[in-house]
């Protein structure tokens, strides 16, 4: 359950509204919740802080990429080796960096909706990617040391 922080009546997220006394008003049309209101600041910028976070794996990914296919030797016998382990790297790159945009405007609407906050697919792509990447380097390791 979040905490709810900053505003009278219920916090970050609530649409709750009080008189200036802390009393609840009565129900009615005025006084129905929004579909939508700005949540605690704290909370957006911790989500911003989180988009950035997987922004800067993206970009490291990239660069390790270019990294391998640009300044690794080549593996004797094997010629295609750098590429195959550098491109998916890349590729694992920007797919983390239009995800973590995407899951950022989800979980900016979520807040602002107070509605429960989606679960993220990026450690699961993440996983599942460079495992892929670390079996392929044993591969193409054991092949060159073979030849």
């Amino acid at each position: 359950m979040r905490e709810h922080i900053g505003r009278p009546g219920g916090g970050a997220t609530s649409s709750q509204h009080s008189h200036p006394d802390g009393e609840p008003s009565a129900p009615g049309p005025a006084d129905e919740p929004s579909r939508e209101e700005e949540p605690d600041a704290r909370f957006t910028l911790a989500n911003e802080r989180t988009f950035l976070a997987w922004n800067r794996t993206a970009l490291a990914l990239v660069v390790a990429g270019l990294g391998i296919v640009q300044l690794l030797p080549p593996f004797p016998g094997v010629p295609w080796g750098r590429h195959a382990l550098g491109v998916p790297l890349i590729v694992l790159g920007a797919v983390v960096s239009v995800t973590a945009y995407v899951e950022w405007r989800q979980n900016q609407t979520a807040l602002r909706r107070s509605t429960p906050m989606p679960q993220s697919v990026l450690p699961r792509i993440l996983v599942v990617t460079i495992t892929g990447v670390a079996a392929l380097s044993a591969v193409v390791l054991l092949v060159s040391a073979v030849r």
